[in-house]
């Protein structure tokens, strides 16, 4: 008796888990209790996007052990109320500090240190100074990627809505600068259910926005390959949390410094991947400034070392995987 009552009740665990358009199945896709998801319903969450296969070379450009990335997020007034609506004076100013003075500071930094970058741009900070692009582009070494239109909380947006301002943005920033960008970082580093597709749909060379893994990878969506290199990022590597610029949570720059060294060195013994992003309106001040020339000293005192913009990464690793 023992033995079939056991039986029964596994019968009706496997129901509960597995049957869809039932009570018990609608139960198990309620997403305010996750705890009653069957399991195909709950991979097909996860699953979404996932990270694919490795893209890490065996070696970069050269014969160098590790890649360094610098990237910076120019979100300026965008992140300071816009993309909220929230218009306080007080915060835009701190945006019109990165377009009119930290920018500027940065690219004179990079072009004396002959180091690339790229640049990510909301389509409205670029709009509101479109000055940043010639500072930008008068080199010839940097890159210039798009970071949605007015850094909007694609999380919250329909697909539909979504598409047209990530279309919007592209378009935006290729008239201003004359070239289309090839790379995509998305607003607050996250992807909606519809983002990965429109970002494939729209033909762009590489993603960096996620954080699957320290390497390049390929992006699975649905557990299908999509193509379509990721270049992740990591809250450690990012200046925001660390130096927040309204200083609630503040950090010594020298102490942020020596994070940043401590992963780059971890970076160069692995053979991988140093990406660093940053905000010009953050570390764009004097004292911040001095500790990101202290991590380029660092950096540069380190033979095989690749300096590389995104676009050039991204190009490696898929002639090296084989994908162009």
């Amino acid at each position: 008796m023992k033995l079939q009552l056991l039986r029964r009740l596994q019968t009706l665990i496997v129901l509960t888990t597995f049957t869809f358009g039932s009570p018990l199945g609608a139960l198990a896709q309620n997403t305010s209790e996750p705890w009653n998801w069957s399991e195909e319903y709950t991979l097909s969450q996860v699953n979404q996007v996932r990270a694919g296969r490795d893209l890490n070379p065996d070696s970069w450009p050269d014969g160098a052990r590790v890649a360094v990335l610098l990237s910076y997020d120019v979100d300026n007034e965008t992140i300071q109320g816009l993309r909220t609506g929230d218009i306080n004076i007080g915060p835009l100013s701190q945006g019109q500090y990165g377009s009119r003075v930290a920018l500027p500071r940065i690219v004179k930094l990079m072009d004396e240190q002959e180091i690339p970058a790229t640049f990510f741009f909301p389509a409205w900070s670029l709009m509101l100074a479109p000055e940043q692009a010639e500072i930008i582009q008068q080199s010839g070494r940097h890159e210039i990627g798009v970071h949605g239109w007015i850094h909007e909380l694609n999380t919250l947006l329909d697909g539909p809505t979504e598409a047209r301002l990530l279309a919007q943005a592209v378009a935006t920033i290729e008239a201003i600068t004359g070239t289309r960008p090839v790379g995509y970082r998305a607003p607050s580093w996250n992807h909606s259910t519809n983002t990965l597709q429109i970002v494939r749909d729209m033909g762009f060379l590489y993603e960096s926005s996620l954080m699957h893994d320290d390497r390049p990878y390929e992006l699975l969506q649905d557990g299908e390959p999509t193509g379509l290199v990721e270049l992740p990022v990591e809250w450690i590597l990012d200046d925001a949390p660390l130096l927040n610029p309204l200083g609630a949570r503040y950090m010594n720059p020298r102490d942020v410094m020596q994070v940043w060294i401590d992963e780059f060195d971890k970076a160069w013994e692995e053979g991988t991947m140093f990406l660093l992003t940053m905000h010009p309106h953050v570390i764009g001040h004097r004292s911040r400034m001095v500790a990101l020339e202290g991590l380029i000293e660092h950096i540069k005192s380190k033979d095989q070392v690749w300096f590389a913009t995104l676009e050039e990464a991204a190009h490696y690793v898929r002639e090296r995987a084989g994908m162009d």
